[in-house]
């Protein structure tokens, strides 16, 4: 069990760390884009670890109060899909209990919560659905995992409250190991993680503002690219030139760098002494 204090310490680490990693397309100590700085994220993680660390809080109630500290502070969203991720770890690690088992604790306030940050934050391309529509204000929303397995063909973030964050453990987790065993210091080894994200799966965030076939591009572009560099040589050229092609288009892949957050996350909670399972 993990004090919230240090809970809300790691994130703020696994969120500066991050932002200083060279993600491609999105923003980053190397090139602002879309808008954004990096000033802008840095604030957010500033302002709601409190809310997203906060003792006896809900997954709900965290995502909900770290969103609209957020919204506050820099007046857009810039890391609803972080704290969708963050939040389940963090009362996880302060319960001392597994991922598994936080997410089993879903209940109607945690639905009724996300629900609520989710319309608060607006993330771009989030259209409206048939079925479980978060952009409507019902008296009674559905339950949160209901929600999640029907937005998970689709979403990647609402899949991991399906699978038990499988992309961390079979994508994020491995790559950050062995970016960590050629000796990548903490920025290059999220980059790393990023990377191997982009070049897993198309981005979440690009399907919903692009489409398919831009999505799957970029995710095939992204594969041939980690399999052409050598993380170890630092190959910020590459990268950088590959950063600029994407914003020049206006693509964001913004679920890879919510996925590389939860990633750093999870991993310093159990150097700490959580069991996340």
């Amino acid at each position: 069990m993990l004090h919230p204090e240090r809970i809300a310490g790691l994130y703020r680490d696994a969120c500066h760390a991050e932002l200083d990693a060279l993600k491609v397309g999105n923003v980053h100590a190397y090139a602002a884009g879309h808008r954004m700085e990096v000033a802008d994220f840095a604030r957010s993680a500033e302002v709601s670890a409190g809310p997203l660390a906060e003792a006896g809080s809900g997954v709900g109630a965290r995502v909900l109060g770290g969103v609209a500290a957020t919204r506050e502070a820099v007046g857009q969203n810039t890391n609803l899909g972080i704290l969708l991720l963050c939040a389940p770890l963090a009362l996880a690690a302060e319960e001392g209990i597994t991922l598994a088992a936080a997410l089993g604790r879903l209940g109607p306030e945690d639905a009724r919560d996300v629900f609520a940050a989710i319309r608060l934050a607006s993330p771009g391309g989030l259209g409206q659905a048939t079925r479980y529509d978060v952009t409507a204000e019902e008296a009674e929303p559905p339950p949160l995992s209901a929600a999640m397995a029907e937005a998970a063909p689709r979403d990647r973030i609402a899949r991991a409250y399906v699978t038990a964050f499988e992309d961390v453990r079979e994508v994020g987790l491995p790559a950050l190991e062995a970016a960590r065993a050629v000796g990548l210091d903490a920025p290059w080894s999220a980059s790393a993680v990023h990377l191997a994200y982009l070049a897993a799966f198309p981005d979440s965030h690009v399907l919903r503002k692009h489409g398919e076939v831009t999505a799957r591009a970029v995710r095939d572009r992204a594969a041939a690219l980690r399999a052409e560099i050598d993380m170890a040589s630092r190959p910020v050229a590459a990268l950088l030139a590959f950063d600029t092609e994407l914003k020049e288009q206006g693509i964001n892949p913004g679920t890879s760098a919510d996925f590389t957050v939860a990633t750093l996350f999870w991993r310093a909670l159990v150097e700490a002494g959580a069991s996340l399972g």
